[in-house]
């Protein structure tokens, strides 16, 4: 008789320290699934098992060959395809109308010793009980047979929309790329691919009716064009047999693509291209810029048409039941200033320029409502009026997702910067380009897509939630990748798994084998949850000489060792368990490694001795007082590198070197670089800070302790038109006494480049820069 256990006693073991439970009692799993339930007995599973499929219907033989070719490419294991027969010692998948499961999607999966059988009452639940399966299949970086528990798995999805986003228009990617995005989204279990096809700065998808759409808002002239390393020419666009093939693709990993056509707002590139379906009728570029800008459709009915015309070939390539159509982000100056469009709005009765985006969208939705689709728009559609089944997607926060469904609209959560996945995911001095503030590994597992503010009725209209990656700040796909993964991995548990089963401390005993199963795809996932931080009283260091060194790391999770002789770390060096006296000079080195020995995050190191403290990054300088706003931005906007990436404030160039002992220091040395100022502010350019600058190109100014503090040097910029980007300032600095701070401003004109620091050293006396 097979003695199972309850779902309880599995989730108690599954929580419990790795060491208190042996490793067959804790799958590594993501998502979570709803209910296991352990048994006794193991199933061996080596080449000669076969993939039975029972029943003639091809979905279930395609994910068979799925489930083959995945244990091929990350097991080594090469197992057989075969239609019927004895299913005895074999993988079985069945659709079953009888499966012992709830929803659609759902699926059961069952391991004895004789075997193993999936079965589901839909295509989509037979695929994911076989990615569980594949997981099951892959809990290390071994390859070869394996012994598998015996266990029964009934498992179904919390939400149906359990989406992610990328933004094609700002940077490109290869049709091969997004199918790769595509396959872990499968993995993951999530289902709604949006697809950013549209905006300012170019166009991707080829409309036959319309070919200046791609002919010339699919490309623009990026800022210093064929200058230390920026193409001459930036863009790209998919034709409709790429469109088909990506559609296909997700087809087959039960992946919906929701294309994106953005309207009214972010239409400088349609308007590039045909200048007459703007409210000027001037020609703009296609814009280099990121950020918010003006130009806005037309509302007469040539528009209209024109919409519609490119909304038919969309609707005809894309078979998904929801388009969406933007709406975000619509500054109405052009609407205001144009004589037609006020008069169009007054015959219309409407009250001011958001009703009368409110007009247009409800008459997209309505054509698209005609023809069996349905709208989806981010929240600012609500400001206007929507129609009534449209979906609201809910960015600035959570309220508009609030009171979409109040107003009884189907929501999808996707705020900002919850789950803006082009947030930093660490402040690391090794992280890449990105927006400030971070949103890490755990703060993505804790979000709670259904809002408090809403009763039981109200919460069925909140249809799941959504990952944002959009690519201002991510010109390639090791760039999306990097930012993506494993933050993924949180929300696809978010999005899956019931919400009681939810555990920190579980999800990262799971993680090194999705590690694993990332290192084995070639994916670049980021390691900034587990990266140690070596950290210490920097100013007591440069008093006594001696460090008291702690080491940690975001996530609060894995064995953390290190090294301070200068060898890498590894599983025999000493394990951190408290803080460390290091006497300078000295290099510490840590690794942080889960409990199999694997490695979870790259070694870190920190040089410690006088002159690296007192060497400052830049990205370790806070904003000086009245500015919140951070990007962490590259030397140029198409720069396909990881590394360098500068912090600066686009409303204030002005940042705080830390308080330090001063006595004995005589130079300030500083790494500077200039920046493109490729930014549309839109309303909030009145807010960027103008200093007084008395050179031509403006000046590096040092004040003490704080911005209207004595100035204590002024380093002229130099000619940016005749000098590198990245350059070296020094100057000397009159002799002080005990701790000051520096603070460090940037008086270029705000009509010119953007200036960063790289790095910012103070020199004692004799010490040349």
């Amino acid at each position: 008789m097979i003695r199972r256990c309850s779902f309880l006693l599995f989730c108690l073991l599954v929580l419990s320290p790795l060491h208190a439970a042996p490793a067959a009692t804790v799958p590594s799993l993501i998502p979570l699934p709803s209910q296991i339930s352990l048994a006794s007995g193991e199933f061996r599973l080596d080449a000669r098992t076969p993939i039975v499929v029972a029943g003639p219907d091809r979905a279930t033989r395609r994910t068979a060959h799925w489930l083959a070719d995945r244990l091929t490419h990350t097991r080594g294991l090469h197992l057989s395809v075969r239609q019927g027969g004895a299913t005895s010692g074999a993988i079985v998948l069945q659709r079953d109308p009888r499966a012992p499961v709830e929803r659609r999607e759902g699926y059961a999966l069952d391991v004895t010793p004789d075997g193993i059988r999936i079965t589901a009452r839909d295509d989509a639940g037979l695929f994911y009980g076989a990615v569980t399966l594949w997981q099951l299949l892959t809990p290390d970086a071994q390859h070869g047979a394996l012994q598998l528990p015996a266990l029964h798995i009934r498992d179904q999805p919390r939400f149906a929309w359990r989406g992610l986003m990328l933004d094609s228009a700002r940077h490109f990617q290869s049709v091969a790329e997004i199918e790769q995005l595509l396959n872990q989204m499968a993995e993951h279990k999530l289902n709604m691919f949006h697809w950013h096809l549209t905006d300012d700065q170019g166009w991707r998808i080829r409309i036959k009716r319309y070919p200046e759409l791609t002919r010339i808002g699919a490309w623009r002239t990026p800022p210093d064009a064929g200058h230390d390393g920026e193409p001459q020419r930036y863009g790209g666009f998919y034709t409709q047999d790429d469109i088909r093939r990506v559609v296909a693709y997700a087809a087959a990993r039960y992946i919906t693509v929701v294309p994106e056509i953005d309207m009214p707002g972010h239409a400088q590139a349609v308007v590039a291209a045909y200048p007459q379906f703007g409210v000027t009728g001037r020609r703009p570029p296609v814009s280099v810029d990121w950020g918010v800008n003006p130009y806005l459709y037309n509302v007469d009915d040539a528009t209209f048409r024109f919409i519609t015309h490119v909304l038919d070939e969309v609707m005809a390539l894309f078979p998904s039941k929801y388009i969406h159509v933007g709406g975000d982000e619509a500054v109405k100056d052009q609407w205001q200033a144009s004589p037609a469009v006020q008069a169009k709005m007054h015959a219309l009765g409407l009250k001011d320029e958001d009703a009368l985006q409110g007009w247009l969208i409800d008459r997209v939705g309505r054509y698209l409502d005609a023809h069996g689709r349905r709208l989806v728009g981010w929240d600012e559609i609500l400001d206007g009026g929507v129609p009534a089944d449209a979906t609201v997607m809910s960015w600035r926060g959570t309220k508009g997702a609030i009171k979409a469904a109040q107003q009884g609209h189907d929501v999808v959560l996707s705020p900002a910067p919850d789950l803006y996945f082009d947030q930093l995911q660490s402040d690391r001095i090794d992280e890449t380009a990105g927006r400030m503030p971070v949103r890490d590994l755990a703060s993505v597992y804790a979000f709670e897509p259904v809002p408090k503010e809403l009763d039981a009725a109200q919460a069925r209209h909140v249809l799941g939630a959504q990952a944002n990656a959009w690519t201002e700040h991510m010109p390639t796909m090791q760039h999306v990748e990097h930012a993506v993964f494993p933050r993924l991995a949180a929300l696809s548990e978010v999005d899956w798994s019931p919400a009681a089963s939810r555990d920190w401390n579980s999800f990262t005993r799971r993680l090194p084998a999705q590690f694993a199963r990332y290192r084995a795809q070639g994916i670049a996932y980021a390691d900034s949850a587990f990266a140690v931080d070596i950290a210490l009283d920097r100013n007591a260091a440069l008093v006594s000489g001696t460090a008291q060194v702690t080491l940690s790391n975001q996530a609060g999770s894995g064995a953390l060792h290190y090294t301070l002789d200068g060898s890498v770390p590894g599983r025999d060096s000493p394990q951190y368990q408290a803080p460390l006296t290091v006497k300078l000079p000295a290099t510490v080195r840590a690794v942080t490694l889960a409990a199999d020995g694997s490695t979870l995050a790259a070694p870190r190191q920190r040089a410690l001795s006088r002159a690296d403290l007192l060497s400052v990054s830049g990205h370790q300088m806070p904003n000086c007082p009245g500015s919140d706003f951070r990007l962490r931005v590259q030397p140029l906007p198409d720069a396909t590198s990881l590394a360098p990436v500068y912090s600066t404030n686009l409303f204030n160039s002005c940042q705080l070197y830390p308080a330090t002992p001063m006595d004995g220091l005589a130079t300030i040395h500083v790494d500077a670089v200039r920046l493109e100022r490729n930014y549309a502010l839109a309303h909030e350019a009145k807010l960027v800070v103008s200093h007084p600058h008395t050179t031509p190109f403006g000046e590096l100014v040092v004040h003490l302790d704080r911005c209207g503090g004595p100035v204590l040097a002024s380093m002229p910029l130099p000619d940016p038109a005749h000098s590198a980007r990245k350059f070296e300032l020094h100057a000397a600095l009159p002799a002080q006494h005990g701790q000051h701070a520096l603070c460090l401003l940037y008086t270029a004109p705000i009509d010119g480049p953007l200036y960063a620091l790289d790095r910012v050293a103070l020199l004692p006396e004799g010490v040349a820069p």
